[in-house]
């Protein structure tokens, strides 16, 4: 490990969480104050990123030569090209999948920015929360190593090992052993594992200990950063990307290495001197074509623009955002202004937008941002914008006042489906507007998988192994689904389950976007500890199969564990899945909707012509009785 200038180990990191705030996670010295400045009630929290000192050379040169989009050069660092998931508006952030130790064992880590350490949860953690894997086991991996004590760490009462501290503003925490491990990042990339230094949580608290990702996995500048750990072996250049899915799509891509720049790509200058942090160099702001009148020196207050991963929205200095919020609401008056979602907060929002994110454009004003360079950043609705969540149709501004801070910060929502690539090497960031859902066919390049560390251990059931293939959710077409049955592996005692299974059936439903009358549960048994559930998805009532379509979905959200169960139920492990062609029936479970149909029509034709000969009948004239001495008119013969 490269020794540090200062001393990282006792940094204070500071976080604050809101219902759809992730926001970053960040280092400050020791003797510093983490100064957090938030606004009144009547505002969103401001997200200020605290201050620490960075070495002059942070930024290493490694190689000229990028990547291109579709292939490598001849002379070209290999890249970890890695899948992003979840959403950061409605989850709170991204995660990637990252594999450490021999065999691997499994981690969703959300990736940020703003921290520069990667930390899961030990299996020695007694105060650790339940998260979407199983804590890592050092002890089973064969090529782990704790990080003695030196004169570079802060190390533990018997100074026998480094150890880490972090402290967050409301109190949360996290704290562990620096151990070094491999990393392997996946098997749709060509950059083989790697060992690196990284945090064995034995303490969380707070937020860090009920949030459903394992970990964080640090992309911020300094020596215990994943990136500058990568950049330091020589393994691949310093850059890497982000790309952020759209409004209302989540997941996206993440690339460790360089890549080569579309040619319309937009760049900002990022000084590494100017803030630790990834900053731009921000002049103006445009609402219409239109210029905000603003001096230029408001966006370089304090850290200056910082561009952070883990922030969901953006802050802007007081006068910054006044001006801002103005230039919207003129562009908007035909529209109808209207509460928040959140009583709590002042948010600024509009009813009578289209539902489609696509169509926004015609009703919300587009906005650039014009950097030192000249060159802009086109900003989409969604890229300023969030749904409202009680009203159809109505959005609201995802850019808020940050406090009397005069720090600009970008979140995630200003680069949704856009391509960033932070190239450290060259002291800038760029930006290339594209679908980031289609973007990571266009960086897969199909391939031998990387070389997994071999396996020494038997089998365990809290490692796995990333997978030999790219994974296919794509079902061949034209094939009829009758039902999808499958197997789930769930940490909880079966004793504890049973109570709970019908409250887990309508869970499974609601994650899988199916009705719970399509979900039918199947079988209970117990395995050790933990239980095994099998389910078999049915088709609606109004159809006689499953689309393609929805398989693909069912099994994409399964196998990736996009699926959020609470807590009570523990962590879950895919174990089978299996679809099956809807089941040969019988003459009459074939025609039994046309006799149905014959025999109510039969019915009702009955009915019909029995009520009408009743009626008739009734319709007739009735001789009356009359006594046999009552003369009786004479009726006129009709001829013949």
């Amino acid at each position: 490990m490269a020794r540090a200038s200062i001393p990282l180990l006792a940094a204070l990191f500071v976080f604050s969480y809101h219902i759809h705030l992730y926001p970053a996670i960040s280092l400050t010295p020791p003797s510093s104050s983490s100064a957090f400045l938030h606004g009144g009630g009547a505002i969103r929290p401001a997200m200020v990123l605290p201050l620490y000192l960075s070495p002059p050379n942070i930024s290493r040169s490694v190689a000229n030569s990028r990547r291109h989009l579709q292939r490598s050069g001849p002379n070209s660092h290999p890249n970890a090209r890695m899948r992003l998931y979840d959403d950061l508006l409605l989850n709170g952030y991204y995660t990637t999948r990252l594999w450490i130790g021999t065999p691997p064992q499994r981690f969703a880590l959300i990736v940020d920015t703003g921290s520069t350490v990667t930390y899961v949860p030990c299996s020695t953690c007694e105060q650790c929360g339940r998260h979407q894997d199983p804590k890592f086991q050092p002890e089973l991996s064969s090529t782990y190593q704790p990080v003695k004590c030196n004169i570079d760490c802060s190390c533990d009462q018997d100074r026998v090992q480094c150890v880490y501290e972090r402290q967050y503003a409301e109190m949360s925490s996290s704290s562990g052993a620096l151990g070094e491990d491999i990393l392997s990042f996946g098997n749709e990339s060509e950059l083989a594992p790697q060992r690196a230094v990284f945090g064995c949580e034995n303490v969380e608290t707070g937020d860090l200990y009920s949030q459903h990702a394992d970990g964080i996995m640090g992309l911020g500048r300094g020596d215990l950063s994943v990136v500058d750990q990568l950049v330091e072996k020589g393994v691949i250049s310093d850059s890497f990307s982000l790309c952020y899915g759209g409004m209302d799509i989540g997941g996206g891509t993440m690339v460790l290495g360089g890549i080569s720049p579309p040619t319309d790509m937009a760049f900002a200058n990022s000084d590494s001197l100017r803030s630790p942090y990834y900053n731009i160099d921000l002049k103006k702001i445009l609402v219409a074509g239109k210029p905000l009148p603003l001096n230029p020196k408001i966006f370089d207050g304090k850290h200056g623009t910082v561009l952070d991963s883990g922030t969901t929205y953006a802050y802007l200095p007081e006068a910054a955002f006044v001006a801002f919020k103005e230039a919207i609401m003129k562009e908007l008056h035909p529209l109808h202004q209207i509460r928040g979602p959140d009583p709590n907060y002042n948010d600024i929002c509009f009813s009578g937008g289209s539902s489609d994110v696509s169509k926004l454009s015609d009703t919300f004003p587009a906005v650039e941002m014009a950097f030192g360079n000249g060159q802009k950043l086109l900003l989409s609705p969604e890229n300023y914008l969030f749904r409202h969540s009680k009203v159809r149709g109505a959005y609201c501004l995802g850019i808020f006042q940050n406090g009397k801070d005069p720090t600009t910060l970008l979140g995630g929502i200003i680069v949704r489906n856009t391509l960033v690539m932070y190239d450290r090497e060259h002291s800038k960031i760029g930006f290339w507007k594209t679908n980031c859902s289609e973007l990571w066919e266009r960086l897969h390049v199909t391939g031998a998988s990387p070389p997994v560390p071999s396996s020494s251990n038997g089998n365990n059931s809290t490692i796995e192994s990333p997978p030999t293939e790219p994974p296919n959710h794509v079902l061949p077409g034209g094939v009829q689904i009758g039902q999808i049955t499958f197997q789930m592996s769930l940490s909880i005692n079966i004793s504890d389950l049973k109570p709970h299974v019908p409250e887990l059936s309508e869970f499974i439903a609601q994650e899988l976007d199916v009705n719970t009358s399509q979900v039918h549960l199947l079988n209970v048994m117990s395995k050790g500890n933990n239980s095994i559930v099998s389910w078999a998805i049915l088709p609606s009532d109004s159809v006689s199969y499953i689309s393609n379509a929805t398989a693909t979905s069912i099994y994409s959200q399964l196998s990736e564990h996009r699926v959020q169960l609470p807590h009570t139920y523990g962590n879950y492990q895919l174990l089978q899945w299996k679809i099956e062609p809807p089941a040969d029936r019988t003459w009459w479970q074939q025609h039994y909707v046309v006799v149905l149909a014959v025999t109510i029509t039969v019915i009702v034709a009955l009915l019909v012509s029995g009520t009408w000969f009743i009626r008739r009948k009734r319709q007739q004239p009735v001789n009356s009785y009359k006594p046999v001495n009552v003369a009786v008119p004479e009726q006129e013969l009709q001829p013949l």
